[in-house]
């Protein structure tokens, strides 16, 4: 039996990743909105689902960076609006106080996934401008209708996709890909990335599950961030899942095995091997 009935179920998942890394007293961010948001089924699918907790690093790794990064943009870029595609149940407006009030963030989701959320936070204030839009990106008329709006009204733009893109095929990630960048303000890109070897670990960890849920892995591309390159991107960063856990202390567990065995294997392997998992910065060409 799959816990997983639908893609955005994996949102209720990762919201329980956060809200396990916030009760720690040496948390690396605070999400006091995650269990809330969670709620059960996620908690259920955690407790179900193959090794989930193990395999908890690469959220938790993966949500403090994309904060990092965040930051960085909106106080050294100049970055005036965040638009969050697929935005789930991530609540950055919300948590992340650091954030200028100025700042304009959109969240972009199916209507039931924002719905809910909004529900669950009504009683909370975000610490920027916000607003939420309820919309099916598989719409393109629509979704490029939407970014020609929001590009008019912003300078300089950072969108972010945190956990999308893997659910896509490539055909959909190039088409994403030159919508946004027929945008001229829209000016980085955020995305998280895995590498075929990562792709194939959860077809066999977790694919019959995923599947049933319609939500498996399906973008992995062999050329890693040079495949946005003919799209009008290029990467500006990349920063990698396994020497982000390292610098964090969210290692997985046998991890300095595997990197004495990476020292021992040529350079090309090496960063082969650095770049099976990570949170790439694309700016536009």
């Amino acid at each position: 039996m799959s816990h997983i009935t639908h893609v955005s179920d994996t949102a209720r998942w990762v919201a329980m990743y956060r809200a396990m890394e916030t009760k720690r007293p040496d948390a690396i961010f605070r999400d006091p909105y995650a269990e809330r948001l969670g709620g059960p089924q996620g908690q259920t699918i955690v407790d179900h689902m193959k090794n989930a907790r193990q395999m908890a690093w690469a959220m938790i790794v993966r949500t403090a960076v994309f904060d990092q990064v965040i930051r960085e943009r909106v106080t050294s870029a100049g970055v005036d609006l965040v638009l969050n595609l697929a935005a789930g149940l991530d609540a950055r407006p919300w948590r992340m106080a650091e954030l200028p009030p100025t700042l304009r963030w959109i969240d972009v989701d199916l209507p039931d996934m924002l719905d809910y959320k909004l529900d669950m936070l009504k009683d909370e204030k975000t610490v920027c401008r916000y607003d939420a839009i309820r919309l099916d990106l598989k719409d393109k008329p629509k979704r490029q209708a939407l970014f020609n709006q929001l590009g008019g009204e912003a300078k300089r733009v950072l969108v972010v996709t945190e956990g999308l893109l893997v659910y896509l095929d490539e055909a959909d990630v190039g088409e994403l890909a030159r919508d946004l960048h027929a945008v001229p303000t829209f000016q980085w890109w955020l995305i998280d990335l895995v590498s075929p070897r990562i792709k194939k670990y959860v077809e066999k960890s977790w694919g019959k599950q995923l599947s049933a849920g319609n939500a498996p892995f399906r973008f992995a591309p062999e050329n890693g961030t040079k495949f946005f390159e003919p799209f009008g991107w290029r990467e500006l960063e990349f920063h990698s899942s396994i020497e982000s856990a390292q610098r964090l202390n969210r290692e997985m567990r046998g991890m300095w095995l595997w990197r004495f065995i990476g020292r021992l294997s040529s350079k090309k392997k090496q960063e082969e091997f650095r770049r099976t998992s990570g949170f790439p910065l694309l700016e536009r060409i």
